[in-house]
């Protein structure tokens, strides 16, 4: 098996709890309340900012020029499907320009970018780029198991056809590629560090659905 493979594998009981989520659920059944949907994308256009600063870093600590390349490119389309966000989700779901500059990231959210942003000032490269990985891999995971079920008339269509489509199927292959890339040079050492980062970051995924779809922002003291 591939790193990547073994990644997967050693967090698989997470990533099925992350695919049978009442989210994911009441997405791909079309079933999700529109506030709930109204709440998660705006967290997610929050979640994006952050995530692209975060490929950015990626891309200057990056040992090649190769890899430069394809982590700045992340870096600008995070920002382009935020400003999409804007554009068309918020707008098709009656989120204002005055309701998103006054809804702050949430609690998972804040926590999520904050754990990125620690391991690209702290952690090596390696363990970075598993950091930032299951943002792909589980959002395209996720796209192609809902789009085999979901209905043509699905509210969320576009949502599904985003993360399911072929464009971010392609982004997914490359980061595969480039964190196999990256492990097969690494001390055992650091591709344990990886899987720890890997692990982590895929709770973090987890944990920001579940807080989408309980509607939670800050805990209050």
């Amino acid at each position: 098996m591939s790193f990547t493979d073994d990644l997967w594998t050693a967090t698989a009981e997470l990533q099925q709890q992350i695919a049978e989520m009442p989210f994911n659920r009441d997405l791909a059944a079309g079933t999700l309340p529109p506030e709930t949907f109204r709440g998660y994308i705006i967290q997610d256009a929050h979640y994006l900012e952050g995530y692209a600063r975060v490929l950015a870093l990626a891309a200057a600590r990056a040992p090649d020029a190769e890899a430069i390349q394809q982590l700045a490119q992340s870096a600008g389309n995070a920002i382009a499907v935020e400003r999409g966000l804007h554009a068309h989700y918020m707008g098709l779901f009656g989120v204002s320009a005055q309701d998103y500059a006054a809804t702050g990231p949430s609690q998972a959210c804040d926590h999520y970018v904050s754990y990125l942003a620690g391991r690209a000032a702290l952690g090596d490269f390696p363990e970075l780029l598993a950091a930032i990985l299951p943002c792909f891999w589980i959002y395209h995971e996720i796209g192609q198991q809902i789009a085999t079920t979901a209905a043509p008339e699905n509210p969320y269509r576009a949502w599904i056809d985003t993360y399911a489509g072929e464009a971010f199927a392609e982004g997914v292959r490359k980061m595969l590629a480039l964190v196999n890339r990256t492990a097969g040079a690494a001390s055992p050492e650091t591709r344990a560090r990886m899987h720890a980062a890997f692990a982590r970051a895929s709770w973090h995924e987890w944990h920001f659905w579940d807080s989408a779809h309980h509607r939670r922002g800050w805990a209050q003291p």
